[in-house]
């Protein structure tokens, strides 16, 4: 292994922040001063390669402290874990949220993706730019879907330097001495450990934007979860029932609103018993593949190969999804509780929370509960005095969709570029750390309560015979009341969109994102299920419902999902690497032309495209045409 570090040397500050998660060098092969001992043997190299997986927490440290990641603080990092410097510089440069780069301590992210585009995300930027100039020390970014698209445009801010825990912080992660833990801050403005402070503005305005970029501690006060769920608080629904009626710091509240029923249950089944339970209540996955959830538990269950792991995909990173901070920000123990249930039934003894690098309201609300639970004997060793040990530890994500993708998780998570693997193996036999891994996304676990709670009978009573349960659909921008829905499978397209008060004008929706495709106003009658979505030439996704009504321009959009996916693309395979370069180049060439002229250039996106589908690695470059064609063939987008 070829190490090669440079001359260049770490700041006190990018020193500490290392030192701070990985403790002090023991040697200076580590980078500890010189001493005699450390001419005669070297130490630390087969351990600190055995640290490998902290190598992104060790980029999010030093991002944190200074804002941007220098080749001396890079180097120190990879001395500490025995990291190759090219290696490290490659993970470093496919986050977004990291820059090698200097740039300001506090840079301000506004969402240009499609509701917040939409809702006039171009014009707040420029606006922004304008009046945060070069002397402001304030970097404004155009970034991605930063999964606010209820309350679009959005915009979130990150400022960071080295800042004392303020005193909620350390009450919010210990809590009062067998009691519930006190109040979790109700605006965005959030500080602690990591050195950063953030700051979430949205829907956000040119005033409002700046105010938070310069002074975050003053930022308007973020909205409280339950009011991205137009239906809440209703106790009936068994997804989002606890959302604005329990409160999400308070683990005793948590209990006695149904909180740990579940657990119990697991208990009182068994593994097998639980997995049976969730084979026979027909869930599928609800992060867009929909493979049955049972199934994929019981290939990792029997697996003889350990120790075993479970992963939850928090990652959620497809524009116009949200549903997943929602259930964090709102029911926090319930995420908790499932993953316990899982790793109990597929005998992991270990889990890990990928979350999203953009939701800091979720990263502190799931850091206290999982710190409440453990303190609780509910995570841990010997759970519920059962004999069964699980913990989990969350790993933040930095801005990459490719992340959704199980195994480039896998990799996010090990220290190496997000980059997708080749399948077989398939994770149920070497998945993280190169063992067996169930890997399910936080509504699906989520759903595994109600079903060890009602039974999987009743529960597969519920939406039809082949999409069982309920579902949660994101809806965003032309209604009146966007936000999270829970709605049973079976429900149509145009019931979803009267709860959510569609706009006069309805030009076309979007399912599923931008891996999705368009539907027009006339086939609103459309089953919100696995198989009806299919048999009507779309998909259902992850339940993503965009509406767009005739005041935006379509071109503009179909552009706009080509640029995502262009940026998106981990590069690793040629059909996605190029085609969605291809794609994007060839709707800029058609954007102001229509008709016969754009025929040639239509021929071209349609065989890209093809290419795409047919020999990408991921879904990524596999999906990436979709919107467009269905744009094409559905709504005449260039007719």
């Amino acid at each position: 292994m070829d190490l090669r570090f440079g001359d260049s040397k770490p700041t006190d500050e990018e020193r500490a922040a290392v030192d701070a998660l990985l403790g002090p060098p023991e040697s200076s092969w580590e980078g500890a001063d010189r001493s005699d001992a450390d001419l005669r043997w070297a130490r630390g190299g087969r351990a600190a390669r055995d640290r490998r997986d902290l190598l992104l927490p060790g980029l999010h440290a030093l991002n944190d402290r200074v804002g941007w990641i220098s080749e001396g603080g890079l180097d120190y990092l990879c001395r500490r874990l025995t990291v190759p410097p090219s290696e490290a510089y490659g993970v470093a440069t496919f986050y977004a949220m990291f820059s090698v780069r200097p740039r300001p301590a506090t840079v301000l992210h506004v969402c240009t993706d499609l509701a917040c585009a939409a809702a006039g995300a171009p014009k707040l930027c420029e606006a922004a730019e304008a009046r945060l100039g070069p002397g402001s020390g304030v970097k404004v970014e155009r970034a991605p879907c930063l999964g606010l698209c209820e309350r679009a445009p959005a915009a979130l801010v990150i400022r960071a330097g080295e800042s004392a825990r303020p005193a909620f912080e350390d009450e919010v992660r210990s809590g009062p001495k067998g009691g519930p833990g006190a109040q979790l801050p109700g605006n965005g403005f959030e500080k602690g450990r990591r050195g950063r402070r953030t700051a979430v503005c949205a829907p956000a305005t040119p005033d409002t934007a700046v105010q938070a970029a310069t002074t975050p501690e003053n930022a308007p006060e973020e909205p409280a979860a339950a009011l991205a769920v137009p239906q809440a608080p209703d106790p009936r629904l068994l997804l989002l029932g606890r959302v604005g009626t329990v409160d999400p710091a308070g683990l005793d509240d948590y209990r006695a609103h149904g909180g740990y029923t579940a657990l119990r249950r697991a208990f009182a089944l068994g593994p097998a018993g639980v997995i049976r339970e969730v084979t026979d209540s027909g869930l599928l996955g609800r992060g867009g593949a929909a493979f049955p959830t049972g199934r994929k538990w019981q290939a990792t269950a029997s697996q003889p190969d350990h120790p075993h792991y479970l992963v939850c995909n928090a990652d959620e990173s497809e524009p116009g999804t949200f549903k997943d901070r929602v259930l964090m920000e709102g029911d926090p123990y319930a995420l908790v509780e499932a993953m316990t249930v899982a790793a109990y039934a597929t005998g992991a003894r270990h889990g890990y929370l990928y979350l999203r690098g953009e939701y800091p309201r979720a990263l502190v609300r799931m850091e206290h509960a999982i710190t409440q639970a453990r303190a609780r004997g509910l995570l841990g060793d010997d759970i519920l005095g059962q004999g069964f040990s699980f913990d989990l530890e969350i790993r933040r994500g930095a801005g990459a969709y490719i992340c959704g993708e199980e195994t480039a998780l896998f990799n996010s998570i090990e220290g190496f570029r997000g980059e997708p693997r080749s399948k077989p193996p398939f994770p149920v036999e070497k998945g993280l750390f190169g063992r067996p891994t169930v890997a399910n996304n936080v509504e699906t676990l989520v759903n595994v309560l109600p079903i060890l709670t009602l039974g999987a009978q009743a529960y597969a009573a519920i939406g039809t015979g082949a999409s069982t349960g309920p579902k949660l659909f994101c809806v965003s921008g032309s209604v009146a009341r966007p936000g999270i829905y829970e709605l049973p499978f079976g429900a149509t397209l145009g019931e979803l969109l009267t709860l959510a008060g569609v706009r006069d004008g309805l030009r076309a929706v979007l399912l599923g994102g931008a891996a999705g495709g368009f539907v027009r106003p006339d086939e609103l009658d459309i089953p919100l299920t696995f198989e009806g979505t299919r048999e009507a030439g779309t998909t259902l996704g992850s339940g993503v419902v965009m509406a767009f009504d005739d005041t935006v321009p379509l071109p503009r959009l179909l552009l706009r999902i080509a640029e995502f996916f262009r940026d998106e693309s981990c590069g690793q395979c040629v059909p996605c690497r190029v085609g969605t370069v291809r794609q994007e180049e060839a709707l800029h060439r058609i954007a102001a032309r229509t008709g016969a002229d754009a025929a040639a250039d239509i021929t071209l996106l349609r065989e890209v495209g093809r290419a795409m589908r047919d020999a990408s690695i991921c879904g990524l470059g596999q999906t990436a045409w979709n919107a467009v064609e269905s744009a094409i063939d559905r709504l005449g987008a260039y007719e």
